[in-house]
């Protein structure tokens, strides 16, 4: 933590596809989100780090000249970032005092976790950006079994090997399963016009926040946009239903998201119940939970701070 006031410490928000990078650590091996900028597969869509930064004249070696502007870091990081593979970019950046730290600070996270359920093969489209489930999931079983996990509770269920937090106990702020509209979907002039009474029924039935974030569906609704008939044509693909879990905490234990979706998921197809995951979380062991959602379906949404 540097202390020098010659040097300008910066928060920096970015977004990048998790695929093909091997973690948020430096590795001599492989490509990493640290390494790049200086969880293996995982996206982030607003992740958060600090830098500092001293500004040296070009022309006057040694010379210290004014901090940059936040806007000037933003443009030049991600004119060199964009000289590779583009699937990192610098979304935001600001000021803040030399002993603000990144993580420390951080008062909020929030992940999202994209599962696709339906029997058809992924899009390429989604490959690698959601967890696809072949069989059929239950909406509004998930949706219980969210009720029993949120809240204040010991998560040594869902938390994997290698956790360095001192404590298991983290308070679940929010955490529910939604259905929305497949992305990407790119609807033709008369499927608007089928389903707009549809759409408006289900706009009405969702919160103002709901809709206006998710565009989310109630618990016995299907994406009747995308799968309206049983024959769509020659060359149309049959789309999934797709379903977004929510996960806001001050903190997270490590994997937590991923072995608490692994739960859900055994709950929408029918291979635990509502009782089996009270169980699971009272066991406090993470041999009690289901198999670890792969890393392709989560990302970091959003890190929250108290800026000035």
């Amino acid at each position: 933590m540097s202390q020098n006031p010659r040097i300008q410490r910066y928060l920096i928000a970015i977004e990048y596809i998790g695929t093909r990078f091997c973690g948020s650590q430096k590795q001599l091996n492989g490509r990493t989100v640290v390494g790049v900028l200086e969880d293996a597969g995982v996206h982030a869509m607003s992740n958060v780090c600090h830098v500092d930064v001293e500004h040296i004249s070009k022309r006057k070696p040694g010379e210290v000249l004014q901090p940059h502007e936040p806007s000037v870091v933003q443009k030049a990081v991600n004119h060199f970032l964009q000289k590779n593979e583009g699937d990192i970019m610098v979304v935001d950046v600001r000021s803040v005092p030399s002993d603000f730290h990144a993580r420390y600070k951080a008062q909020e996270r929030i992940y999202f976790y994209r599962l696709l359920s339906g029997p058809e093969p992924l899009s390429t489209f989604e490959k690698d950006r959601a967890w696809h489930v072949a069989e059929e999931l239950s909406l509004q079983a998930m949706q219980e079994a969210c009720k029993a996990l949120v809240g204040c509770h010991d998560f040594s269920s869902f938390r994997a090997a290698g956790c360095q937090a001192k404590s298991p106990v983290r308070t679940l702020d929010e955490f529910n399963v939604l259905e929305v509209v497949p992305s990407p979907y790119f609807p033709l002039v008369i499927e608007r016009k089928q389903n707009v009474t549809v759409s408006d029924d289900l706009a009405h039935r969702c919160s103002k926040s709901e809709a206006s974030t998710l565009g989310s569906f109630s618990s016995d609704d299907k994406v009747r946009v995308m799968n309206s008939g049983t024959d769509l044509g020659f060359g149309k693909r049959k789309g999934h239903r797709c379903f977004v879990v929510t996960a806001r905490a001050r903190s997270f234990l490590y994997h937590q998201v991923r072995l608490l979706v692994g739960v859900l998921k055994a709950v929408g197809i029918g291979n635990l119940t509502l009782s089996d995951v009270e169980r699971i979380l009272n066991a406090k062991t993470v041999t009690a939970a289901s198999p670890m959602a792969p890393a392709c379906g989560l990302y970091l949404g959003h890190v929250k701070y108290d800026l000035p």
